[in-house]
């Protein structure tokens, strides 16, 4: 009689690698090509619990060293990346540590989303971080997906930074975070049959180059 293995089972370790020495003892979990890969369980001298990749733990885990602190979030071939919170002791007191992390280093607390504290008149907005490194807002203005150009009565004002102007993109550069930026305006509705009084005001937290596109 032929009796089916489980498909998560304990794999020996000639059977199934896990490239982390500190986790290189016993494997139980999926396997591929000889390398543990998807989700599995790791025990060293630390143990690791969680998604492997070729190996190494990546995606999202828990880590436990041996001298009690854990590490529960993103990893990526071994190493603490993107979003986890870190359990440590200091000074005899439980402290926790979250945010970001890159290449298994703290980097700092996860930044807050752009927050709208008021709109009246739009139809949709979109918030964009850019690549550049400018501390800079721009923002678009759309109707009927084409840039809207009979904005009237347009005021702009900010808590930080000058004002700046790149093509039809307004805005402002040197800024220091967080920003408050609050515009109004008159523009047409979509059907062009009356005119709406426009509100828009938000603040963004997270330094870089952004661009807002306001939809009407």
């Amino acid at each position: 009689m032929m009796i089916a293995l489980p498909a998560y089972q304990a794999i020996g370790q000639n059977s199934c690698q896990v490239l982390k020495p500190e986790i290189n003892g016993t494997y139980a979990g999926d396997c591929k090509k000889g390398l543990a890969h998807g989700k599995g369980k790791a025990t060293g001298t630390d143990t690791y619990e969680g998604r492997f990749v070729k190996g190494y733990p990546e995606g999202k885990g828990t880590y436990t060293w041996s001298t009690g602190e854990v590490y529960q979030g993103e990893w990526k071939k071994g190493l603490r990346e993107g979003e986890g919170t870190y359990r440590f002791s200091n000074n005899g007191r439980d402290t926790l540590l979250t945010g970001i992390w890159e290449q298994d280093q703290y980097k700092g607390p996860k930044p807050l989303k752009p927050r709208v504290i008021a709109r009246v008149g739009v139809d949709r907005y979109i918030f964009k971080r850019m690549g550049d490194v400018k501390d800079r807002v721009l923002l678009d203005f759309y109707i009927n997906g084409n840039r809207n150009t009979e904005l009237e009565g347009f005021m702009i004002t900010s808590n930080s930074g000058y004002e700046t102007s790149v093509g039809q993109s307004v805005g402002y550069e040197g800024i220091q975070f967080p920003v408050t930026i609050k515009i109004n305006y008159t523009t047409w509705n979509n059907l062009k049959t009356a005119k709406n009084y426009v509100i828009f005001e938000f603040e963004i937290s997270e330094p870089g180059d952004w661009k807002v596109e306001i939809h009407n």
